[in-house]
């Protein structure tokens, strides 16, 4: 076969011919004035022709000159026109531009075709499922990565493993699916934000979480669709219908653009999370937990460093095998959350808290929603190890969901104190096990978790409220002795 055969044949592409291959050797010998042979032409013209070429859709970046790349064509959009500014005589007045969702194993990219090639696809020279060869130009779109295309071809011979369409359950959504439709129950719900495109206009984007039996996704929806987040309220049953997956810092994400929508519906949705027990978190993981408020602190506000004012709320969540400190950042401090309720949290980062406590973040990445009803505490054999919801849509608008399961060896939550807006909490007791009476002379020991009036004592499973005039500071480990009323102890002695 010779050098300049055996160099073209490890060519990476079949934009040329063997032949126009070979001449173009002889122009480049000739170019260089002799300073290569032919050998070494071949191989310079080899990597001229490889250097665009990328691994993978996921290593395509906006602001490449030029790039080559295979993938799956997922969905194919339709056929749009548009004026153009008339840069030139010869060039029309009116555009043609048609998207195509194209996807390999790593991700999903938006192809633009245009004029004649734009027309050949919408009259049905391309189909979904289709493996194209790409070469063109890629830029930041409205909705994230697009190629301009120059040039695609079909190649029947290569193979990429992803299905277009499909992801009927959310644990079935793969990366670059397109033409997504998927039902669950509204979770959580955020604000919409602003942002400038490069061209000027201003994008809207929302976000909501939705669940069902087989696990949750962020919803991510754009412009017009953003509007949804506003509208919907937790605990709907919804359809997100020709929705698209991407993926960020590691998480798939389902998105909503024009062609997509969320619809209510009148089905119930069942929702199982799959929540850790909190005694069995460690410190630098993510992960889900859920249990019952205990107590909840005031919202605090700080100024960050570039000057803009944050907030935090603190509240302590218990499941049956322990209890845990969530701090809830930004507009997560504004949810009403009180002693008693029932919450998950989901994708908390699990940090080293005050006194080498372990303390969970919920940040912007976080879920945080409040149940209602009956579902398993983790710990206590439940089903999955979490809580449950579900949610429906009735026929004049109104939703149904559901919660944590009372705890399975028969304690119940109970709110311990006459006042839980002052920092009281709530705590899990059996009341079967529960032998003490009012009026009888006890002795508590445990950690100060509020001071003032009352003081609050935690000794790792329950909380007393202690009426003392004595000074105590925040993790302060004491004893009280005094007569317990209506649930309160009247401290004699606290030392």
């Amino acid at each position: 076969m010779g050098a300049i055969g055996d160099i073209y044949a490890d060519l990476e592409t079949d934009e040329v011919s063997e032949e126009e291959f070979r001449e173009a050797v002889e122009e480049k010998v000739e170019q260089m004035g002799g300073l290569a042979d032919e050998e070494t032409a071949a191989m310079l013209l080899a990597h001229e022709l490889n250097e665009n070429e990328v691994n993978a859709v996921a290593d395509i970046e906006p602001g490449m000159n030029e790039v080559k790349f295979i993938a799956k064509v997922m969905s194919v959009g339709d056929l749009r026109t548009f004026e153009r500014d008339g840069d030139g005589e010869d060039e029309p007045d009116e555009g043609r531009v048609i998207n195509v969702e194209a996807a390999d194993e790593t991700g999903s990219v938006r192809l633009a075709f245009w004029d004649q090639e734009a027309e050949s696809i919408d009259e049905g020279q391309l189909d979904v499922g289709d493996v194209l060869r790409v070469a063109g130009r890629p830029k930041e779109g409205y909705n994230g990565l697009e190629v301009s295309v120059d040039k695609a071809e079909p190649d029947e011979d290569a193979t990429v493993d992803v299905e277009p369409g499909g992801g009927s359950t959310i644990d079935a959504l793969s990366m670059g699916q397109s033409d997504v439709d998927v039902r669950g129950v509204v979770l959580d719900t955020d604000s919409i934000r602003t942002f400038d495109r490069d061209d000027g206009s201003e994008g809207r984007v929302a976000n909501l979480t939705i669940g069902d039996e087989t696990g949750r996704v962020r919803v991510t929806l754009w412009d017009d669709r953003a509007d949804r987040a506003e509208e919907i309220d937790p605990g709907t049953a919804v359809e997100i219908v020709d929705g698209y997956v991407r993926e960020r810092e590691g998480s798939l994400e389902l998105h909503v653009g024009d062609h997509g929508a969320v619809d209510e519906i009148d089905e119930a949705v069942a929702f199982e999370p799959d929540a850790a027990a909190i005694e069995h978190v460690e410190i630098g993981e993510t992960v889900d937990i859920a249990g019952v408020v205990r107590s909840a602190d005031p919202k605090r506000t700080f100024d960050r460093d570039d000057g803009s004012e944050g907030q935090v709320r603190n509240v302590r969540i218990q499941d049956a095998t322990g209890d845990i400190r969530v701090a809830l950042w930004g507009e997560k401090a504004d949810k009403e959350i009180a002693p008693g309720d029932e919450i998950l949290a989901a994708d908390v980062e699990i940090d080293d808290g005050w006194q080498d406590d372990k303390e969970a973040s919920a940040g912007w990445q976080s879920t945080v929603v409040v149940l209602d009803g009956a579902a398993s505490a983790p710990g206590n054999g439940g089903a999955g190890g979490g809580g449950q919801a579900t949610g429906a849509t009735s026929a004049d608008g109104g939703s149904a969901s559901a919660g944590l399961d009372d705890f399975a060896d028969g304690g119940t939550a109970s709110a311990g104190l006459d006042d839980f807006a002052d920092g009281g909490t709530a705590t899990a007791t059996d009341e079967s096990d529960d032998e003490t009476t009012a009026g009888e002379t006890i002795e508590f020991t445990g950690t100060v978790v509020q001071t003032g009036d009352p003081v609050v004592l935690d000794d790792g499973e329950e909380t007393m409220s202690v009426e003392t005039a004595e000074r105590v500071q925040l993790g302060q480990e004491v004893t009280a002795r005094g007569t317990l009323r209506d649930d309160r102890l009247d401290a004699d002695d606290v030392f």
